[in-house]
């Protein structure tokens, strides 16, 4: 045991699905006992044949609303949508937003969607992250989910992204092969961790190179949360706009990561047919890079 560690950062490097504010609430609502006691500090720290038993409250049934809300689907069959999600949109919802999300809208233009994953989450295979735009996959009912999930396990899914990077990196091409876990301080942010850290590998090439910035081609081997972002941060490329691994200071005006998901392939769960999808470059995204190149034209 890590005696003299914080009770909620202890469990939370034990636990690493939960996060350090839920735990907080649990040691709030009396969730969390050490040695049969349910009146502790929040500050409480662990001490070595402390016994800490934690409960995790059943979640609250919840309804997850239809909304018409535009969306532009690439293609649609009876078993998948292919969707073009914009920047700005969460995928699926969750505490304290559960409107106006990709899920929202699938539910109003889809009959259907496959329940693996739940009411918060029907039809959802995989995700992208809010600010990042671009294509994403989903499941119109169980066995389409079922076949699309095996091929993400198996690394098989043709996952292509575009970003924008600071830095100008020397090498046309490279691999990233690196683990991302929670971040062992910040339990909201992931990185590059040895212990406890998924294996997770990407590979990239440049695209274009503009001084101090680069446009990179990204492929994903793994699908790990913020994979890109924080690989390009490891090797001391951050993507430009990122919010949370990115520079603090930025020169231009962006919502957000300048990463898009252009080009998504898969076999196809019923026909047994491989097929892909391209997405352009958002309006967002394209203003960037011409805001870039006019920059270093002139140098």
């Amino acid at each position: 045991m890590d005696e003299g560690q914080r009770l909620d950062v202890y469990i939370a490097n034990q636990l690493d699905h939960l996060s350090r504010s839920f735990i907080q609430k649990l040691i709030e609502q009396g969730n969390i006992q050490i040695n049969g006691n349910r009146d502790i500090v929040k500050k409480y720290k662990v001490i070595e044949n402390d016994e800490i038993e934690v409960e995790i409250p059943d979640p609250e049934l919840l309804k997850v609303d239809a909304e018409n809300i535009p969306i532009d689907i690439i293609y649609e069959d009876e078993d998948v949508v292919v969707v073009n999600k914009p920047q700005g949109m969460v995928v699926h919802p969750a505490p304290g937003n559960y409107k106006g999300t990709l899920v929202n809208a699938l539910l109003y233009h889809c009959k259907n969607l496959s329940s693996i994953n739940g009411v918060i989450r029907p039809g959802i295979v995989h995700r992208i992250d809010k600010d990042t735009s671009g294509l994403l996959m989903v499941a119109k009912n169980d066995k389409a989910h079922r076949s699309l999930a095996e091929q993400l396990k198996e690394h098989s899914i043709n996952r292509i992204y575009i970003a924008m990077v600071h830095g100008n990196i020397k090498e046309e091409r490279g691999t990233i092969n690196a683990p991302i876990g929670r971040h062992p301080v910040d339990r909201m942010k992931m990185a590059v961790v040895h212990r406890n850290g998924k294996n997770a590998v990407t590979h990239f090439r440049v695209l274009e190179r503009y001084g101090e910035y680069s446009l990179i081609e990204a492929k994903l081997e793994t699908g790990r949360t913020h994979q890109i972002r924080v690989h390009m941060t490891y090797i001391h490329h951050p993507l430009v706009g990122d919010p949370i691994y990115g520079q603090k200071k930025e020169k231009f005006h962006t919502n957000g990561q300048m990463l898009h998901a252009q080009t998504i392939g898969f076999i196809h769960p019923t026909k047994g047919e491989y097929m892909e999808f391209h997405a352009d470059i958002p309006d967002h995204f394209s203003k960037i890079i011409k805001t870039i190149e006019n920059l270093y034209r002139h140098k």
